[in-house]
């Protein structure tokens, strides 16, 4: 994405309900056409974020831009936004085109015009055919999909999106995952979308800002939130990872030498500032960095001897559990069955190995 003005700005954004902190000092900057996710756990502050973009709820300090206009006092019906909610909010006495069509209503267009709007939306959401339909003869994706359209027939600047895929099931979830990035890239309309789900903030979006405690916690592409989180908890939050306790015994030439709780002493790229003698510091792995095997392989690589405690199958990839002394938990393996038809049977209690690259190594700030 080229650089260029921010599209959306939120500066030193707080709201508090009483003594509860939901947005703290929230500082985002969005660009046109991203589509962005507010990711964390119930209670972060992502749904309060999202009403106060939306004009639902105002700040109790700090200022909101969107496409550089100031919206601090501007009420949600003419904010250049729309939204989409968990339960699709359509309304059960009207007909799919009369539900779409019904943010127009005040717009006074002639028949022509509002039928072939309709049906282009209808088209966008590919649902030619149902416009007669009630929502009682709807599944739920295509509910959902209704409440796509009816939101986006009046063309706002930006689309905000309420976990619109939670009351979905998992299959469908994920089909809709693939079509609400589809429809997003064909809208090419700045997409806000909240979740506590990080596979689907990692599936849908191109930037994704980790939230907790009404703060961000960080703000990054998907990829870079996976491969190199900024703190423990961000790194907890998105996908499975290993924390091992480690003391820096000393740091030269860029590297740092450390002493860890369970992986022995490891020498590994020194890139941050915490990072420095005698600092205590996590050492992090995600389950997929870790090779496991019968055998120390290979002999110049980092490795440990643990003994395995338990496996799970899980069609795409096995996941091991392996005991090494001085870990306080049993360390997470994840295999795809080719990484590991060559090897022995693994059983439980049996010796195993586990080795990483050095790469696979991310070094954390001790929270």
């Amino acid at each position: 994405m080229t650089q260029q003005s921010s599209f959306i700005s939120t500066r030193n954004l707080s709201k508090h309900f009483g003594k509860v902190k939901a947005v703290e000092a929230v500082n985002l900057e969005i660009q046109e056409g991203e589509f962005f996710a507010l990711l964390g756990p119930s209670g972060c502050g992502k749904t309060t974020l999202l009403r106060l973009l939306a004009g639902f709820e105002f700040p109790d300090q700090g200022d909101i831009f969107i496409d550089q206009q100031p919206m601090g006092a501007v009420p949600a019906n003419l904010r250049p936004t729309n939204m989409v909610f968990q339960n699709y909010a359509i309304f059960p006495h009207l007909s799919v085109k009369q539900n779409i069509g019904y943010g127009l209503r005040k717009q006074k267009l002639n028949p022509q015009d509002l039928d072939r709007q309709v049906n282009d939306a209808l088209a966008l959401i590919k649902m030619e055919g149902y416009g007669d339909r009630t929502s009682d003869e709807l599944s739920g994706g295509q509910r959902q999909r209704v409440a796509l359209a009816r939101a986006l027939i009046k063309k706002p600047k930006v689309l905000l999106l309420d976990e619109p895929l939670g009351a979905l099931d998992k299959k469908l979830r994920e089909e809709m995952q693939l079509e609400l990035r589809a429809l997003q890239e064909s809208v090419g309309i700045t997409f806000i979308f909240v979740t506590h789900d990080q596979e689907e903030a990692l599936t849908l979006s191109t930037r994704i800002a980790v939230m907790a405690r009404g703060k961000a916690l960080q703000v990054a592409s998907p990829k870079d939130l996976y491969n190199r989180p900024v703190s423990v908890e961000v790194a907890d939050f998105i996908g499975q990872m290993n924390f091992v306790e480690a003391q820096v015994i000393d740091v030269r030439n860029g590297e740092a030498v450390l002493d860890t709780a369970g992986l022995g002493k490891i020498t590994t790229t020194a890139n941050s500032d915490f990072i420095h003698k005698d600092a205590a510091i996590i050492v992090a792995i995600r389950p997929e960095k870790l090779l496991l095997s019968a055998d120390r392989q290979p002999e110049n690589q980092d490795a440990v001897q643990g003994t395995l405690k338990t496996s799970a199958y899980l069609g795409d990839r096995n996941h091991f559990y392996v005991s090494v002394d001085g870990c306080e938990k049993p360390l997470a393996v994840a295999a795809t069955e080719a990484e590991v038809s060559g090897e022995k049977s693994f059983d439980h209690e049996s010796t195993v190995w586990l080795s990483w690259a050095d790469n696979a190594l991310i070094l954390l700030p001790h929270d």
